[in-house]
């Protein structure tokens, strides 16, 4: 068995897609055996274009500028002149923009940082970073680059400096993705997160549909993001009751709602650890005024947390609920946590979404039911 973890980042590169793909499935199936006995699940991603997020310093060296990456491991900085990882409309925009902001100083001096934020409906945004203030003859130029770019797709460029946001177009990109054959909109707003493998996303949702027992219940959604999971998921409990801190990412979702017609899913602004203490009846929030509690029936609970896992807390109410899915991108933080939840749940599904080919990193999809 090749063991991903033990090889440098040259050497998983060096492996074909299917060995590392394999490799990470019997890894995963390894930090599983403990909890779980049946076939791991396993999600291929293309092997090429499949990003839909990628951010790069800027180099400046005499009359060049181009994007470098850092190697993690030396952290030796290369030049990054195209990137097969990156879609499509990434690739294409990364070359024409260094190209035109080489030639105009304006945008050049004091860049950074370049990030792409692109979608499978072929939008773009593209965030300039500074450490200058940004003025009316850089938002001339800015304008000039739109048009420079603008047969390539939607595209919109902002630029950012201390205390400093210029939009030029939009700040955000609409995402459109086919689920069980129905289309969903997501707007997916610049400098937020967003799931940066659209294919592996829309095969993660509907994992987690398939999986999922579609009763007269109403589910929880802990670290929602903009929508991506309780919106699909909205069509499949009677009702849905979402919470994240970030107000960016809520607003979006509130958007998101009303694009998608739902009419069974509410946002509340809390952090996990708020919520347990408003679920709990410890703490009344504002924000919760209008959302009462004891009209849901939750059966089922979602967390698909940051690599830090489930704190306490939100671990003894998530243990509560009927059924747990479990979204991670941090297998180590997922062990921990499941030697916690092993005492109330049994796991009866486990998948691999490869959301980041040839690299050590895994998402992976849990679901566990009440024992």
């Amino acid at each position: 068995m090749i063991n991903l973890i033990s090889h440098s980042i040259q050497e998983v590169q060096q492996l074909s897609y299917n060995e590392q793909f394999m490799a990470k499935k019997q890894h995963l199936t390894q930090l599983m055996s403990p909890f779980y006995e049946d076939e791991v699940q396993a999600f291929k991603s293309p092997e090429a274009h499949y990003r839909m997020r990628a951010e790069f310093r800027i180099w400046h060296q005499g009359a060049d500028s181009y994007h470098i990456m850092f190697n993690q491991e030396t952290k030796e900085q290369y030049r990054v002149d195209t990137l097969e990882a990156a879609c499509s409309l990434i690739s294409s925009a990364m070359q024409a923009a260094i190209g035109f902001i080489t030639q105009q100083s304006v945008l050049r001096t004091k860049l950074f940082q370049i990030d792409y934020l692109a979608t499978t409906t072929n939008e773009l945004v593209i965030s300039l970073l500074y450490h200058k203030k940004l003025d009316e003859q850089w938002q001339a130029a800015a304008k000039h680059l739109l048009e420079e770019l603008g047969h390539l797709g939607n595209i919109n460029i902002i630029g950012r400096a201390r205390k400093q946001k210029v939009v030029v177009g939009n700040d955000f990109v609409t995402e459109k993705l086919l689920i069980k054959n129905t289309s969903f909109s997501f707007k997916q707003i610049e400098n937020s997160f967003t799931q940066p493998n659209a294919v592996i996303n829309t095969k993660m949702i509907e994992w987690v549909i398939d999986n999922i027992n579609q009763d007269d219940t109403d589910l929880l959604e802990l670290y929602c993001g903009a929508g991506n999971f309780s919106i699909p998921l909205s069509l499949h409990f009677r009702k849905v009751l979402a919470t994240e801190i970030s107000k960016t990412s809520v607003n979006a979702a509130q958007f998101n709602i009303q694009a998608n017609n739902i009419d069974n899913l509410v946002i509340a602004r809390l952090s996990s650890e708020e919520f347990v203490e408003a679920f709990n009846r410890v703490r009344a929030f504002n924000r919760l005024a209008n959302i009462d509690l004891d009209s849901y029936a939750f059966s089922t609970v979602l967390v698909d947390p940051p690599r830090a896992g489930l704190d306490e807390t939100t671990l003894q109410l998530v243990s509560s609920f009927n059924t747990i899915i479990y979204v991670s991108c941090n297998p180590s933080t997922l062990v921990a946590n499941m030697q916690i939840l092993i005492k109330t749940h049994r796991v009866i599904k486990v998948a691999l979404f490869d959301q980041f080919p040839f690299t050590h990193h895994m998402e992976s999809g849990l679901i566990l039911q009440k024992r």
